[in-house]
């Protein structure tokens, strides 16, 4: 099989998408914006070509290479993972007849508004939202539902540049700063309460083959906002024993069957609290922040190669047998600025050693990233461990004992 895969180099992570696609057969053809020198060795010697384009998200240079490559082999497959290229990659898609993620699909998985009215129409239960253009529209759907509110960019991705308001006035303020920055259409939602989670697939033909379930805490907006918690998620090796998660899977499925999604990795939150379960966001690609790495190590397999095996083969190579739950908790500076130093690391080690995956440490000197910009921004931890509860008490205590000190 000849995969076209949309920027192999950036971000670092993106590599390992490529070399699985090699180590199951496929012909890797890569397209990014680096130059190939730039590329390391052994993703060049994963990939039988590399077209370098001006922009992965240009859909003239997109669909130029590809044409190109075309011209040169049978292409079966085109597969981008980032977010932000997913809908250049369904175009080209459709323009040069390559099966995959659909447009619509994508646009559904980016739409925020488009996406939740997709959902509410084949019974999936989720927070009424609308998409508006002007301020009125924003003030009336404040009247009809109430606070709190959620406003957010309508493709965003996470919590990026999402916003709660809880009254009048914090809407006036929220509406005069997605102004300022240009914003012409935004997704207005009703808050919804309740913990906060997410479950992410890999699909073949609009069926879940492998399916992972993962617990924020806190929930995002409150982690992502916050400088002095130490924000965890924890993928759980429960799922086999719970009729909430059977309940997950179902919806679930009933949402990669309403968004048409076919053959792909997927991501999808969710909220359960007084009104139930409800869905969220949508993303037809895989998870960031490093998930599939903790559901890798939980399960003791290489789920990038489980995900390179279903695009090339159409089944998984391995089950998820599920002998740990993993997670990470993030450990923030106490202050922007400059690593200073750390504290509590060997205590940590001697307390938990035997169930640390990896950690990650920048070095003194290192400027700190804010607060927001996510859970591997700064110092992190991941860990693995057969119990659910004690690896989350450990996760607690590696966030009380270590402290990131900078100025």
């Amino acid at each position: 099989m000849n995969v076209i895969f949309v920027e192999p180099g950036f971000p670092a992570n993106q590599r390992r998408f490529a070399l699985a696609l090699a180590s199951v057969g496929a012909n890797v053809i890569g397209v990014g914006e680096s130059d190939e020198w730039a590329l390391d060795d052994e993703l060049r010697g994963a990939m039988a070509g590399y077209y370098k384009v001006g922009s992965v998200t240009s859909l003239h240079d997109m669909t130029e290479a590809v044409r190109y490559i075309q011209s040169k082999v049978w292409v079966d497959r085109l597969e981008a993972t980032v977010e932000a290229h997913t809908m250049t990659a369904a175009h080209v898609r459709e323009a040069t007849g390559i099966p995959g993620t659909s447009v619509r699909t994508t646009w559904l998985c980016r739409d925020k508004p488009s996406m939740k009215q997709a959902l509410r129409e084949a019974g999936v239960p989720t927070a009424a939202s609308r998409a508006v253009d002007h301020a009125h529209e924003v003030w009336a759907f404040a009247e009809e539902h109430g606070y709190p509110l959620i406003l957010k960019p309508r493709d965003g991705a996470g919590a990026k540049d999402t916003v709660r308001v809880d009254d009048d006035e914090q809407l006036g303020r929220a509406l005069v700063d997605f102004g300022s920055h240009g914003a012409a259409s935004i997704a207005v939602e009703e808050f919804v309460e309740g913990h906060e989670g997410f479950y992410d697939t890999i699909t073949h033909d609009g069926h879940v083959v492998h399916d992972w379930t993962t617990h924020y805490y806190p929930n995002v907006l409150e982690a992502m906002r916050t400088r002095w918690i130490s924000p965890q998620f924890i993928t759980t090796n429960r799922i086999a024993d719970s009729d909430f998660y059977r309940e997950v899977a179902e919806m679930g499925q009933r949402v990669i069957t309403a968004l048409g999604i076919e053959t792909s990795a997927t991501h999808m939150e969710w909220f359960h609290g007084p009104k139930g379960l409800r869905f969220s966001e949508i993303g037809c690609r895989p998870p960031g922040v490093g998930c599939w790495d903790l559901y890798s190590a939980s399960n003791d397999v290489d789920v990038y190669r489980e995900w390179a095996h279903v695009i090339v083969h159409g089944v998984p190579e391995r089950q998820m047998l599920r002998p740990y739950s993993a997670g990470i908790v993030a450990l923030r500076p106490e202050a922007d600025g400059q690593i200073t130093g750390y504290s509590g690391i060997d205590e940590m080690q001697s307390r938990h050693g035997q169930w640390v995956i990896d950690a990650h440490f920048p070095q003194v000197g290192h400027h700190t990233q804010p607060v927001e910009a996510g859970y591997m921004a700064n110092a992190y931890v991941r860990m693995r461990h057969p119990d659910y509860d004690t690896l989350r008490s450990m996760l607690d205590d590696v966030g009380a004992t270590i402290h990131v000190h900078a100025g």
